[in-house]
């Protein structure tokens, strides 16, 4: 799903890797069970927090029982998204009858939002795991997160992690490494991996409150969900 002002790699990671499973599928003689779309509430190009913009080629009511939905997050412009009455009645929508509900990053919020989250465990970007707790979910500080029919990856780029398991989930573990290899998906950071222990998640989620004040400024109910 794309709306305007999310994090390209949100979508675009994700989106590699699907594309990739229907290219392996092909490869392996399986017949596919998915074909990928892209849908917004509009077709023109939107921007991202990026200098890129992009466009959907797809609207929302063109696919209205989706078998999976992928939200991507961001930062000010998604939470906006949370006063965004289309959007989250399409998740409620497509909620009734999709087999996986998954986000990247902040896009939990979104689902939470839409009351999809309610007492489930789920993760998103670690600074803003308290919004995620105050919108009803439980936030959990992994990678990526299943409860149930929900999938939930962290940050950014945590989304290449959730979209692989979502492709095995789908298929199989055989099939989810083939594409793995075909992206070449193998991190080997130049500063090695997060310490995470040196990491105070409460002090900088502190710092992000300013982030919901200025995009729900105009909302004072939402506002005051997120800040409790």
């Amino acid at each position: 799903m794309l709306y305007p002002g999310l994090t390209p790699l949100d979508l675009i990671g994700p989106l590699q890797v699907m594309c990739g499973l229907e290219t392996v599928e092909a490869m392996f003689g399986v017949q596919p069970r998915h074909h990928v779309v892209v849908v917004a509430e509009q077709v023109d190009d939107v921007p991202t927090d990026t200098p890129v913009r992009i466009a959907a080629p797809t609207l929302l009511d063109e696919v209205p029982e989706p078998d999976v939905v992928v939200v991507p997050g961001g930062g000010a412009p998604t939470l906006r998204q949370l006063t965004n009455p289309a959007l989250l009645d399409y998740l409620r929508q497509v909620d009734r009858s999709a087999e996986v509900v998954a986000s990247v990053c902040t896009g939990s919020l979104l689902l939470a939002g839409a009351g999809l989250l309610q007492g489930r465990r789920a993760t998103t970007h670690w600074a803003y795991h308290r919004f995620l707790d105050r919108l009803g979910a439980t936030y959990v500080p992994q990678r990526w997160v299943e409860d149930g029919r929900y999938l939930t990856g962290a940050g950014v780029s945590a989304g290449i992690d959730a979209a692989l398991r979502l492709a095995a989930r789908l298929t199989s573990d055989d099939l989810a490494r083939a594409v793995q290899l075909g992206i070449e998906y193998d991190p080997h950071p130049p500063h090695g991996g997060i310490d995470w222990s040196g990491v105070d998640r409460d002090m900088l989620a502190e710092r992000v409150q300013a982030v919901a004040e200025q995009a729900l400024g105009a909302d004072p109910t939402m506002l005051a969900r997120l800040l409790g």
